[in-house]
């Protein structure tokens, strides 16, 4: 896909650039390229292959998933300034 002129000025305007003639020429270079990479990636075909969410082979390493720290809530609702049915009351700062 080739972009004209008036293609990347619209672009340019709809995305409030100021751009040159020559910097509107070197956009339109470089984006013609991008869509030309990518209408032939799309060429390619895909059948078969199974879609992957990462490159590499890779797997993360998981962590037992237990309680590991103390229940401390009583202790930080002490604290507080004002509590309320176990629920931290704030100023209100929006009307």
């Amino acid at each position: 896909m080739s972009l004209t002129l008036a293609d990347v000025r619209k672009v340019a305007r709809l995305a409030r650039l100021a751009m040159t003639e020559a910097e509107i020429e070197s956009a339109r270079a470089q984006l013609s390229g991008i869509f030309d990479l990518i209408a032939e990636m799309q060429a390619v075909d895909t059948t078969g292959i199974v879609p992957m969410s990462h490159a590499q082979d890779v797997a993360q390493r998981l962590r037992e998933d237990k309680i590991t720290e103390t229940d401390q809530r009583e202790l930080f609702q002490a604290l507080a300034p004002q509590v309320e049915a176990g629920l931290y009351l704030v100023p209100q700062v929006i009307e």
